[in-house]
């Protein structure tokens, strides 16, 4: 084999390796996530993830009204809507009392420094009147987001 031929089949094989060690170095789940957020190393528990979001932007004006039960599903959905959401792709939760629903709607990720950021839409019903929040987050290297204020 000439140098050249060396040269050519390393080059070659390199990045095939490298690709390769990609998805198994981050135990891809299977799960789909939105293109621009890689995996989180060992999280939390899913639970310490939501109380990072520090009420999400349901804990604002429009979540003063709901039940700590309902509050926590909503939590629940801002996080799937961050984490796990293809930009524009809606997430839904119903309350427990069938009396209030909620849509959490992720734009797609964008960078500041080193973290993934997005910004996204709640929108709550409550006895048929809808209300509206916008907020943004950036997530944090242990899985957990944080509301830019």
């Amino acid at each position: 084999m000439t140098k050249f031929s060396k040269a050519l089949a390393l080059g070659l094989l390199l990045p095939a390796v490298a690709l390769a060690g990609c998805s198994s170095l981050h135990g891809h789940s299977g799960a789909s996530r939105p293109a621009g957020l890689a995996a989180a190393p060992a999280a939390p528990s899913p639970s310490g993830l939501i109380s990072e979001l520090h009420g999400g932007i349901i804990g604002q004006k429009i979540g003063s009204e709901l039940s700590s039960t309902n509050r926590r599903l909503a939590l629940e959905a801002e996080y799937r809507a961050l984490e796990e959401a293809p930009g524009g792709k809606a997430v839904t939760w119903q309350g427990s009392n069938g009396k209030v629903s909620g849509t959490v709607v992720a734009a797609p990720p964008y960078q500041v420094g080193s973290q993934n950021c997005r910004q996204y839409t709640h929108t709550v019903v409550i006895n048929g009147a809808q209300q509206e929040a916008r907020g943004a987050a950036c997530r944090n290297k242990d899985g957990s987001w944080t509301p830019l204020t």
